[in-house]
């Protein structure tokens, strides 16, 4: 748990745009952009392009900007237009360096918790693994437009349409990591074809191109382990648990939906659950509501009669999105 204090610490300073990070810090940002910029120079000189368009969605601030449900949103559009998406993910959380197609029954652990997730809630071919250039070569076999997941900074493969994510509070307090939230400066944007605001409520644009509109709102709670059938019903006090980059998120998901949060159990993001933690959560008759993401992680491990519930949600996107998405793999 302290590495998810210390989480919760460096979240705060990020996002406080009132008062600037000490000296110390913003030295050490200097130091990262020197870094980040050679490493995307370097990425630059030996790109490749896969056997199939691919769009690329990706960030420039660190977690929490929404990017696997909008991963998830885009194939759904993309096979409502015909096509055949395949997913392409980093696979966190695992130590694969080759690529393997996520199965029915591929484990958090060996694949990812975000490859696993994605393949159960876009019902799309899914390769994960570290080396992204040999996983992008194996998609023809699978289909015929590729999404790649967290790839604005993976220079490698070329894509025919990039996708910035940016959090509708913006981009913090403006600073490069460590000081800030900011993998890369706010002018990389323009290598951006796209740039989506994820969120609800206004947004301060941060170019002077088109930023679009999407968010993704909890629409309910289901059992995941299946032992009921029908949603949990509002009005009922829970315990919530979660290992992502953005936890408040999800307990103001969970209180607008009219459930009382009695606890939270924060873990730092993409943290890897053990039977021992489980065997906490159970204790006592607590009703566990968790995110997607942290479900796959906990599915192999909870006990079967008991319900796992799950925060589901669904996507809201502005129109002509998907139209001007789709421009750029049909031209």
């Amino acid at each position: 748990m302290q590495s998810a204090a210390m989480q919760q610490w460096f979240e705060h300073m990020w996002w406080n745009k009132r008062r600037k990070p000490n000296m110390g810090w913003r030295l050490l940002s200097r130091v990262y952009a020197k870094l980040m910029q050679y490493d995307q120079n370097k990425r630059f000189q030996t790109q490749v392009c896969p056997p199939i368009p691919m769009i690329s969605v990706g960030n420039i601030t660190v977690g929490g900007s929404g990017k696997t449900p909008f991963v998830v949103w885009l194939a759904g559009e993309l096979k409502a237009q015909g096509f055949k998406p395949v997913l392409l993910s980093r696979g966190d959380g695992a130590n694969n360096q080759e690529p393997h197609v996520v199965s029915p029954y591929s484990k958090a652990h060996e694949v990812g918790d975000e490859a696993v997730l994605l393949y159960r809630l876009s019902g799309c071919p899914v390769i994960a693994g570290r080396d992204r250039i040999k996983g992008a070569e194996m998609a023809a076999e699978y289909g015929d437009v590729l999404i790649l997941d967290d790839g604005f900074q993976y220079r490698q493969l070329h894509r025919v349409c990039d996708i910035v994510l940016i959090p509708k509070e913006g981009v913090g307090n403006g600073c490069l990591l460590p000081a800030g939230p900011l993998r890369e400066p706010v002018s990389a944007l323009s290598r951006a074809h796209i740039i989506v605001r994820t969120g609800h409520g206004e947004f301060e644009p941060l170019t002077k191109t088109k930023e679009w509109g999407w968010s993704a709102t909890s629409s309910g709670i289901s059992d995941w382990m299946g032992v009921w059938d029908m949603p949990l019903e509002a009005g009922r006090e829970v315990e919530l648990v979660t290992s992502i980059a953005r936890p408040r998120r999800a307990r103001n998901d969970l209180e607008g939906l009219g459930f009382e949060v009695k606890g939270h159990h924060i873990f730092e993001d993409h943290h890897k659950y053990t039977s021992e933690d489980v065997t906490k959560l159970l204790k006592g008759n607590k009703t566990i509501v968790t995110t997607g993401k942290d479900a796959v992680k906990l599915l192999p491990l909870w006990d079967s009669s008991k319900p796992l519930w799950v925060l589901e949600q669904k996507a809201f996107a502005e129109d002509k999105l998907t139209t001007d998405i789709l421009r750029y793999i049909v031209e």
